[in-house]
């Protein structure tokens, strides 16, 4: 019988483990600090799976067209379109999340605003490099205190 037993295990396959098996190499999206791993790893990866996981339904985006003198303003499909499109023409994407400028959160700790400076370099042929800075102001959502973060609101205040 423990041989019959003995044979049912398989030493090579990995045990079930409860939670996201990927939330230490990809960032824990539910803190506010997994998150900003798990979106510079999205775009390290050009991977818009990990990417749309961190974006809101009610999404939108808003940029300054400075030429215009106008706030332009996108959806999630948008935001996902243009991401893909962006993912696909890029050789290599290097983001760099710094300083936290400012953070606010609710009492319940389920909405809030954090704005982060952060660097980027976007590699679309070896002599065709982009690099800017600037700073990103989130407002980030979650149904309750354990779930992910997801951006509700983006405005890019980067200075390209």
């Amino acid at each position: 019988m423990l041989c019959i037993l003995a044979g049912c295990i398989n030493p090579f396959a990995p045990g079930y483990e409860e939670g996201d098996p990927f939330s230490e190499l990809l960032g824990d999206p539910s803190t506010v600090e997994g998150f900003f791993v798990r979106f510079q790893n999205a775009y390290q990866l050009r991977d818009t799976t990990l990417y749309g996981l961190l974006i809101h339904p009610n999404f939108t985006f808003t940029y300054r067209d400075h030429d215009n003198n106008v706030d332009i303003t996108w959806g999630r499909a948008e935001e996902m379109s243009s991401t893909y499109r962006l993912f696909l023409n890029s050789q290599d994407i290097r983001i760099q999340w710094n300083n936290i400028i400012s953070q606010n959160f609710n009492e319940d700790i389920t909405q809030g605003q954090i704005i982060r400076r952060f660097d980027l370099t976007v590699v679309l042929q070896a002599a065709d490099v982009i690099r800017t800075d600037g700073s990103v102001n989130f407002i980030m959502t979650r149904a309750d205190s354990t779930d992910n973060w997801q951006i509700l609101s983006w405005r890019d205040e980067s200075d390209l």
